[in-house]
């Protein structure tokens, strides 16, 4: 494999259960080849015959791609295993299922009115977020999931000729989504101890972007400091992305009125747990929606479904709910906080529903593939500022005991890096 690796370049690529190879054709465009991991592991001949045969068979797979795109490097999501009795604590999914309120939402509309498109508007549930959230409903944008959100939102407000700045240890989309529109962006370090310092963001820039709290870190920032941000930079767009700010974070959404530079981006995914629906909103000031609309309305004019719609407005409807299964996630989050320090891991102080945490005498990565071993998954990164952390979504009791019981297998086996 070494010769072939100097040979060939090639280059291997994990995603999910399979393995994707690609490689450089003599006539320089792109060769990939998909094969099931489990097959590649079992027979290093086929791994072999994956970078030759489409070397030999002069595949040309790019030739009609569109400029650019052989140079993206796509986001890769947490592994979805098929796998019987997972603990599943990588993608950060609500271990609470949606309210029954949402079940009843969805079987109401499961009728043959699902031949007609959905309300391209989605009044209702723009008027439902507005009225929860003490905002005008042309305040409110809706979209496919906070991604879609994000990815209309980079297209409507931050490609400018000054770079958009945003942290250098964060939500790994974004620079995604700057090469796919050609966006100039600058990291911002972290400090070392892995929080976000907005007075390092009072340099040139068309935009600024964040989440708060951040991920993968679970660190949150106070509401102040985000009202200073925005005090000293009336000239950028600052859009705070707010995933996980009802495990505990403080929300942004007050100050939409007073600033109009404010952009905020929530999801259903999490606290609402409607991950399979993909729904998510903006809120901001009018002009700001305005722009979004445009994008979106440019591209697809009906975005959101008649069953996530009905199931979003659902999720509303149910307060005491939403409140008892977020309090539930900040009460495992703390124990098991607990339990990772009394491991010798060093714990993030996280306000979102996962933890970040790392132990000074155990390789992240392999703690990981113990973990997967035992059909526990979390999620390992190996962008260099954090390859030693794991991070571990807040599951049910179960899983967390799970996950504790096997950590204490594995350290107490010793060393493992």
């Amino acid at each position: 494999m070494a010769d072939l690796d100097l040979a060939y370049r090639h280059r291997w690529v994990r995603s999910g259960l399979f393995l994707l190879h690609e490689a450089p054709h003599a006539c320089r465009r792109s060769c990939c080849l998909v094969l099931p991991l489990r097959d590649c592991r079992a027979s290093p001949l086929l791994m072999r015959l994956a970078i030759l045969a489409p070397l030999s068979q002069g595949l040309k797979m790019s030739q009609y791609w569109s400029h650019g795109i052989g140079a993206l490097r796509p986001y890769i999501p947490g592994e979805q295993p098929a796998i019987d009795n997972i603990v599943k604590l990588n993608t950060n999914e609500n271990p609470f299922g949606p309210s029954p309120l949402v079940f009843d939402a969805i079987r109401s509309v499961a009728t043959d009115s699902l031949r007609l498109y959905p309300d391209p508007e989605a009044t209702e549930l723009k008027a439902t977020l507005a009225a929860y959230h003490g905002l005008d409903p042309r305040e409110v944008f809706v979209g496919n999931g906070s991604d879609e959100v994000l990815a209309l939102t980079f297209l409507a407000l931050l490609k400018h000729d000054a770079p958009l700045l945003f942290p250098d240890v964060t939500y790994s989309f974004y620079p995604v989504y700057c090469k796919l529109y050609g966006i100039d962006f600058r990291q911002i370090p972290l400090t070392d101890s892995m929080e976000i310092r907005l007075e390092d963001y009072d340099q040139q820039c068309s935009g600024i972007i964040f989440p708060n709290p951040n991920a993968p870190t679970g660190i949150g920032l106070p509401l102040a400091a985000v009202e200073d941000l925005l005090v000293r930079r009336p000239d950028a767009v600052v859009v705070v992305d707010e995933a996980y700010v009802d495990f505990g974070g403080e929300s942004a959404l007050p100050l939409i009125q007073s600033h109009p530079n404010l952009l905020i981006i929530r999801t259903f995914s999490k606290s609402r747990s409607l991950a399979g629906l993909r729904i998510g909103f903006a809120a901001g000031h009018a002009n700001l929606i305005e722009a979004l609309d445009r994008v979106k309305n440019s591209f697809n004019s009906y975005p959101v479904d008649r069953v996530a719609l009905a199931a979003a407005i659902a999720s509303y409807r149910d307060e005491r709910y939403f409140r008892r299964t977020c309090a539930a996630i900040v009460k495992i989050r703390s124990a098991l906080m607990l339990r990772l320090s009394a491991f010798g891991f060093d714990v993030l102080p996280s306000v979102a529903n996962f933890v970040f945490a790392r132990h000074p005498r155990f390789d992240a990565a392999m703690l990981a593939k113990r973990l997967h071993e035992r059909s526990i998954v979390v999620r390992h990164f190996e962008q260099p500022r954090i390859r030693e952390y794991l991070r571990i979504t807040v599951g049910t009791p179960s899983n967390c005991r799970s996950l504790i019981d096997a950590l204490s297998e594995i350290t107490t086996q010793g060393r493992v890096d």
